[in-house]
């Protein structure tokens, strides 16, 4: 039976996420990396909630629209109630200071759990994930923490049907489409972090699972695929307030080309941050972000289009709100990730 154009790309779209990235991307990683690695779950002395928005390829119809809440916390009573990573209530040091950094001590050994929420929508295609997690971190010496992490839960798949549109309105390909699927969601990450430095490898996605879209004469099958990410950066202080800190984020899918991000955050005096970024023949971004105060803080980036689509795309838009709950110490922005 005669399917319309838009249908048969809808098909090449599916079966091509087998062979693509599935999950979304973030030019402001380095503002949440829990996003990529559940090793950060309860990584800071405070319950640390975070609200995205990311706008893809903007101009272009159904282009992806990124949405996500995280949270996470540590627990455990040594940890809680001050260590090494206690603070006064002033709020310490500029965690972005050579001061910090010559004062500071590794976090006691403890636990951290957390929540991420994740709703990517591409066209007719929405992927939501849900995924709870749990990280320990342990002292490997008096400045050098370890944490080893996973995360679990379910990858929910709709397909809107409404927006598929045949020259037969009453094709049964319409009424044997899979278009609602749960399908279970495993993570794992490694993360070391120190005063001045970090790195850290984690993997999303690892149990690959087969997707489809059939009908009585038909069957599309594309499958996902892990998602393998490399992070590292450190700081270089260009006065006792002011510090550039270089980053790059290494993804790895398997079959398509890896690809990196390169950013560079410079931090003035734990107020204000601006940065640049550069991914491998994609993009390129422009990055700000203030620490209001001890309770809020913000991030935007716009994203400058440099592949094909740059003819129909009017750039990527992304903003992160950051609430920081729980906060005893007053600190007016994170003190172990930078």
């Amino acid at each position: 039976m005669k399917r319309t154009l838009s249908l048969i790309v809808i098909l090449i779209i599916g079966i091509q996420l087998g062979k693509a990235q599935q999950r979304p991307q973030y030019t402001q990683y380095i503002f949440n990396s829990y996003l990529l690695n559940p090793a950060l779950s309860g990584i800071e002395n405070y319950t640390d909630v975070k609200v995205g928005y990311r706008s893809q390829w903007t101009g272009l119809e159904g282009a992806p629209v990124t949405g996500y809440l995280s949270v996470n916390a540590p627990i455990g009573n040594r940890f809680i109630q001050g260590d090494a990573t206690a603070f006064p209530a002033s709020g310490g040091l500029n965690p972005s200071s050579r001061l910090y950094t010559q004062q500071y001590q590794a976090a006691e050994p403890h636990h951290g759990v957390g929540l991420t929420v994740v709703s990517d929508k591409t066209g007719p295609i929405t992927q939501t994930n849900i995924d709870a997690t749990y990280a320990y971190h342990l002292g490997l010496s008096s400045t050098l923490n370890l944490s080893v992490g996973v995360s679990a839960g379910f990858s929910h798949n709709v397909l809107n049907t409404s927006m598929i549109t045949t020259a037969d309105p009453s094709d049964p390909i319409l009424n044997n489409l899979d278009n609602n699927q749960w399908k279970p969601d495993l993570g794992i990450g490694v993360w070391a972090y120190s005063s001045n430095y970090f790195i850290g490898v984690s993997a999303q996605q690892i149990f690959p699972q087969n997707m489809y879209i059939t009908s009585n004469y038909n069957t599309y099958q594309n499958k996902t695929v892990p998602h393998y990410f490399l992070t590292g950066g450190f700081k270089v202080f260009l006065s006792d307030d002011v510090t550039l800190i270089p980053s790059i984020m290494v993804k790895y899918i398997k079959p398509v080309p890896t690809t990196y991000d390169i950013n560079m955050k410079l931090s003035f005096l734990d107020k204000l941050w601006i940065g640049g970024s550069y991914r491998h023949n994609d993009s390129y971004a422009a990055l700000a972000g203030f620490n209001l105060s001890s309770f809020v803080n913000v991030g935007y980036s716009y994203d400058f289009t440099t592949s094909a689509l740059n003819t129909v795309s009017n750039g990527t838009h992304e903003i992160v709100i950051g609430i920081l709950l729980n906060n005893r110490y007053k600190v007016s922005s994170a003190q172990h990730t930078f």
